[in-house]
C-alpha cells in the first residue's frame, strides 16, 4: 500500500508539473501580445493519511489549479493611431464580435477587454484586425448622451463612424463689440449712418449676412447721445428683423456706456445679460450680445471714430470629417476640416467585483460569470474606474525572465517526480524477485 501510494504521488506530481509547464508555455508565447494577462499555476498538497501509531503513511500527492490574473495591468505604450485604446486603471472596454454585429439582429454578446487597436472597417465600424467591434452609447444630434441603464448592455451599440459625413454648425450667437463716434449726435450735424456687416451660417450651412446700421439722433441743441440700431438679414429681404434705440451716458465715470435700450421691433433686451434675440429664416433665432447697461463690455460711444473692435460668433460652414478620437472620459469625437468637433458616442467602462472570476476567451476577451459578480457600466474616470487613453496599447503582463526561471524549476520538479516513479518501479521489481 505504501509503495503503491508513492507511485500514485509521483504520477500526480508529473501531471501537476505538466499543467504548470502548459501555463508557462502559454505565457511565454504571449509575452508580446497586447492585453494578455498571465496565467498562474498553484499547487495544493493532497493528504490521505496523516500517519498512525503503526508508523504507516500513504502518500496523497499533489493537485494543481490555474488562475488568469485579469486584475494585473501591463505597461502602456504609445502609438500613432488615435483609436488605439487602453484602460488606465480599473475597468474594461465593451466589445462584440464583428460576426455577430454583421448579423444585425441587435443581440451581440458583450465581451470585455482592456485594450485594442480599433480602426474603421468598410462599414464604418471601429473594429480590431481580429474582429472585435467597440461598443458605446450613441449621442443625440446635439452631442448630449441620453440616459441608459447601467446594469445591462441593452443600450450599447457598435460604434459606427460615417467617414464621408458632412456637417455644419448654424450660427446662433454673436458677441458685438464696437464703438460709435461720440461727436456724431450733435445739433446741426448730418445724421451719418454707420454700417457693420456680419457673416453667419444658417441651418443648411449657407453663408448669410446680417447688416447692422447705426444712425445718430440729431437734437435741436447739444448732444443727444442716442442711436438707432437697425438689423437686416440677407436671407429675409424686406423689413428689418430688429430695431432698437440705444442711449449712452455722458456722465463722469460712466461716459460712453449704455444706459438704456428701447425696442421698436425684434426681441426684448435682457438687461441682466446684455442680449437681444432676433428671428432668422427657417424658424431659427440669433442672440446678439450688445453689452450690459452701465458697463464697458459691448457697444460704446466714445471719441470720434466708428470702430468695430471685437465681433465673435459661433457656427461654421459645411465641412468633411477628417478624424476621430476618444478622450479620457470615453467620449468619441468626430473632427471636421472646418475646425469643429462633434460628440457622437460615449464608451463606458465595465467594472465587476472580481475581475479574476471572468471567463477568458480568444483575443484577450472576457465574459462575466457568477464568480466575477454582476457588472456595472461606469462613465470613464468616474467611480472606481480608471480612464481611457487614446494613442496607446497595454502590453502583456508576462515577465519573460520570471517565466524562464519557473520553467527551470518545473523541469527539475518533473524530473524528480519521474525519478520517484523509477525508484518505485525498481522497488516493486525487487519485491517480485523475492520469490525467485
Amino acid at each position: 500500500m505504501t509503495i503503491s501510494s508513492s507511485l500514485n504521488a509521483g504520477v500526480a506530481g508529473l501531471n501537476a508539473n505538466a499543467n504548470r509547464l502548459a501555463t508557462i508555455s502559454d505565457n511565454i508565447a504571449n509575452a508580446s501580445t497586447f492585453g494578455y494577462k498571465r496565467v498562474q499555476t498553484d499547487f495544493q498538497s493532497m493528504v490521505i493519511s496523516s500517519g498512525s501509531a503503526s508508523g504507516k503513511y500513504s502518500a496523497g500527492g499533489v493537485s494543481s489549479s490555474t488562475q488568469r490574473l485579469v486584475d494585473e495591468r501591463g505597461s502602456l505604450v504609445t502609438t500613432s493611431n488615435p483609436t488605439d485604446l487602453a484602460v488606465r486603471g480599473r475597468g474594461f472596454l465593451p466589445v462584440a464580435k464583428s460576426s455577430e454585429v454583421e448579423v444585425g439582429n441587435g443581440n451581440s454578446e458583450m465581451l470585455l477587454t482592456t485594450t485594442g487597436s480599433f480602426r474603421t472597417d468598410k462599414d464604418g465600424y471601429l473594429r480590431t484586425n481580429g474582429g472585435l467591434v467597440l461598443l458605446g452609447w450613441p449621442a443625440n444630434p446635439d452631442g448630449s448622451i441620453p440616459s441608459f441603464p447601467r446594469d445591462t448592455a441593452a443600450g450599447l451599440e457598435p460604434v459606427r463612424i460615417n467617414v464621408n459625413q458632412l456637417t455644419g454648425e448654424p450660427t446662433t450667437r454673436v458677441d458685438l463689440g464696437l464703438n460709435l463716434p461720440a461727436t456724431a449726435s450733435g445739433a446741426g450735424l448730418t445724421a451719418e449712418t454707420q454700417t457693420s456687416s456680419i457673416e453667419y451660417f444658417d441651418n443648411l450651412g449657407t453663408s448669410q449676412t446680417l447688416t447692422i446700421e447705426f444712425t445718430p439722433t440729431i437734437p435741436g441743441a447739444g448732444l443727444s447721445n442716442q442711436w438707432t440700431m437697425v438689423i437686416t438679414d440677407s436671407a429675409q429681404p424686406g423689413p428689418a428683423i430688429g430695431e432698437y434705440v440705444l442711449d449712452f451716458s455722458a456722465a463722469t465715470g460712466n461716459g460712453g456706456n449704455l444706459t438704456g435700450v428701447g425696442v421698436t421691433t425684434g426681441g426684448a433686451y435682457v438687461a441682466a445679460t446684455g442680449e437681444i434675440t432676433v428671428p432668422l429664416a427657417g424658424g431659427g433665432a440669433m442672440t446678439i450680445d450688445i453689452g450690459r447697461l452701465n458697463e464697458n463690455d459691448g457697444i460704446t460711444q466714445l471719441a470720434d471714430d466708428f470702430r468695430p473692435l471685437s465681433i465673435s460668433k459661433d457656427g461654421s460652414p459645411v465641412g468633411v470629417m477628417t478624424s476621430v478620437e476618444v478622450d479620457e472620459n470615453g467620449f468619441v469625437f468626430a473632427f471636421f476640416e472646418t475646425g469643429i468637433s462633434r460628440r457622437i458616442f460615449q464608451v463606458p467602462l465595465v467594472d465587476l467585483p472580481n475581475p479574476n472570476g471572468l471567463v477568458a476567451g480568444d483575443q484577450q476577451t472576457y465574459t462575466p460569470s457568477p464568480e466575477s459578480g454582476t457588472f456595472y457600466l461606469w462613465d470613464a474616470a468616474d467611480g472606481p474606474t480608471g480612464d481611457i487613453i487614446g494613442f496607446a496599447l497595454e502590453e502583456s503582463t508576462v515577465d519573460v525572465a520570471s517565466e524562464l526561471t519557473s520553467l527551470i524549476q518545473t523541469q527539475r520538479a518533473y524530473s524528480s517526480n519521474a525519478k520517484v516513479i523509477q525508484t518505485v518501479d525498481e522497488m516493486l521489481q525487487e519485491t517480485t524477485n523475492i520469490k525467485r
